[in-house]
């Protein structure tokens, strides 16, 4: 693997322009290469009025503007986010950018984030695999700070193609036909949330913003980001300074809708829509030495 020193974080629209141009032209396989660099943006300092909006689209309680201001545990996700549309928007990543979904995300954070501190930020294709729908890619985010790591995650993102392969999760799992947690809150989500937290994230997919570009990818309405589910979870749930948290995303969350989020106490959470249908299920652990 070949690390790529950048100096500056890339722009988004013309990568999310590039990655869709070149979408109808990907053949995606879980047996096909994929892009093998690993970027590396040095001393990255965060914009503080776009934490800010994050926070407020996400349900963060925005903290004292000085050192003690920590991160929300999802942001690093933004912060890694161009980096990895850059590489996934490349001729050498085999899936298309347009359509593809966020499945799952697991994250480390080893130390609280000083919103006001300076970071080396990483991102990198760990791999392709088979996935009962389509392929998956997996991306992993690094954030360090003095040369320490104090963050990292590993999503997954899922291209659908048809597959003659029964790889991947099956529909009714154990996790899925468990009981539903205790509902802590409900929650009525407007249909313009997918276009404001793509406003505070940079994350556009046309599958978030409206019904007629979600439509073109076979939701009948725009669906939210599953990285804002999994953030208002935890935003309501609080996590450890020092925590492991994994998240899977059951089922796209249609917009507009109401959605049920339940927590048993054990660090357990999960978010429901009608009829008790997960669409999101977690935990969060403190991180133990």
């Amino acid at each position: 693997m070949t690390a790529v020193t950048l100096s500056s974080t890339p722009a988004l629209a013309p990568l999310l322009a590039r990655g869709a141009l070149r979408s109808p032209f990907k053949r995606p396989s879980p047996e096909a290469d994929f892009p093998r660099d690993r970027l590396v943006l040095p001393g990255l300092r965060v914009d503080l009025a776009r934490l800010a909006a994050y926070e407020r689209v996400c349900g963060f309680a925005p903290g004292p503007a000085d050192d003690a201001d920590a991160m929300p545990v999802t942001y690093p996700h933004v912060l890694g986010f161009p980096l990895a549309m850059r590489l996934m928007s490349g001729r050498d990543f085999p899936l298309p950018l347009l359509g593809l979904v966020h499945t799952s995300i697991g994250i480390v954070r080893r130390a609280g984030l000083p919103a006001t501190g300076e970071y080396e930020l990483a991102v990198r294709i760990a791999g392709l695999a088979p996935h009962r729908r389509g392929t998956e890619a997996t991306v992993v985010t690094e954030l360090r700070a003095g040369g320490d790591a104090v963050w990292e995650s590993r999503s997954t993102y899922l291209a659908r193609h048809r597959t003659g392969a029964g790889s991947g999760e099956a529909p009714g799992s154990d996790e899925e036909r468990r009981p539903p947690l205790p509902v802590a809150a409900e929650w009525r989500l407007p249909d313009d949330l997918g276009r404001r937290y793509g406003a505070a994230s940079g994350d556009r997919n046309p599958i978030h913003l409206h019904p007629l570009t979600a439509r073109l990818f076979g939701f009948p309405r725009a669906i939210a980001h599953g990285m804002w589910t999994v953030a208002r979870c935890l935003a309501a749930h609080g996590t450890p300074e020092a925590a492991r948290i994994a998240a899977r995303f059951r089922a796209p969350v249609p917009l507009p809708g109401t959605v049920t989020y339940g927590t048993d106490g054990t660090g357990r959470f999960e978010l429901r829509g009608a009829g008790d249908r997960p669409h999101l299920t977690g935990e969060v652990r403190a991180l133990t030495p």
